[in-house]
């Protein structure tokens, strides 16, 4: 519990004058327990539509145009079991994080039943966001695009139609990381087909009239297209896999980087424990400094296990605090 000095404000939400208990509405009656959390923002929901087809894009090259036609069956099913788990993960991360509730502040609590709850002493101050009357806890921001005061709140993210906070950071950190891995697998796939291919099966197309007469080819063998019994290449054509390819290298190369920046960005924001939001507003720093491994184990569970990098194992982050609304 801390006293701030007088002439410090978070921001203008903070300000005491805007608490007003009388101009709020009661929060509305809590849905059922497990109630899914879904953004209806249309610009999220159309970025991760278009999240899902990329991935999936992927998967329909990865498997039809490298692996299944290759002869090299241990390859394919090595590459296939691991960019598979690796995309399932991601889009169960993908997920996790657009379905959790981020952290959000009970909409409507700035009533003067619960600021009377709170049993404030003199000197202690709540503060009250005016855009969707709650009482804000220390830390919490309030998103436009949501709608609610989220704690901890560090972006909000088109791309998993959410806010990225207090609830749902371990799943965005997963789905950054595992993203930015099967774009590196996949680039790394689409090295090795094309560097075989050109050698092998496909420089047959590139042959004029004169090498193909030293080579014994035909115009007409030169025109068949190459199908699964002939190459082990791919089971389209030498000019349709190259597009595919060069496509899905774009895709990768552009996932790979910026995945990577946001998957360094937010692992720094959280052992600093300072959010994104905090980070620009450069606000004054008024809570607990921690350990990088205890700022770590806060965010995706303790102690340290495997449910780390699980998107499916949901992280102790220990009771709330009660004083969390009071400084």
């Amino acid at each position: 519990m801390m006293l701030i000095p007088t002439h410090h404000f978070r921001d203008i939400e903070r300000k005491p004058e805007y608490l007003q208990p009388e101009k709020c509405v009661p929060p509305p009656y809590p849905g059922p327990v497990g109630t899914m959390w879904f953004i209806r923002d249309g610009c999220g929901i159309a970025c991760a539509i278009v999240t899902w087809f990329l991935v999936l894009y992927a998967e329909f090259v990865v498997l039809f145009v490298m692996l299944i036609p290759s002869r090299d069956y241990v390859y394919s099913i090595i590459n296939g079991i691991v960019f598979n788990l690796l995309a399932f993960l991601a889009l169960a991360s993908h997920c996790r994080a657009m379905l959790t509730d981020p952290g959000a502040v009970p909409k409507g609590n700035a009533t003067k039943e619960f600021i009377e709850s709170l049993q404030l002493k003199p000197g202690q101050v709540v503060y009250k966001c005016p855009k969707c009357c709650s009482i804000k806890p220390d830390r919490a921001h309030h998103c436009s695009v949501c709608k609610r005061c989220i704690r901890k709140m560090d972006h909000h993210c088109p791309w998993v139609n959410n806010c990225v906070g207090e609830n749902n950071q371990k799943y965005f950190v997963l789905f950054t990381m595992y993203i930015a891995l099967i774009s590196l697998h996949a680039l790394i796939m689409v090295g090795f087909h094309f560097l075989h291919c050109f050698e092998e099966d496909w420089t047959t197309y590139g042959l004029n009239r004169e090498e193909m007469a030293e080579t014994g080819i035909s115009l007409h063998e030169k025109m068949q297209p190459l199908n699964i019994s002939s190459t082990e290449c791919s089971s389209f054509s030498p000019p349709t896999t190259v597009i595919l390819l060069i496509l899905l290298c774009f895709e990768g190369l552009l996932f790979l980087i910026f995945t990577s920046v946001m998957f360094g960005t937010q692992v720094h924001s959280i052992c600093t424990d300072e959010t994104g939001i905090e980070q620009l507003k450069k606000e004054e720093r008024r809570w607990a400094k921690k350990t990088k491994w205890m700022n770590m184990k806060a965010v995706f569970g303790h102690p340290f296990s495997l449910g780390w990098a699980s998107p499916f194992a949901t992280p102790d982050q220990g009771k709330a605090d009660p004083y969390q609304y009071v400084v």
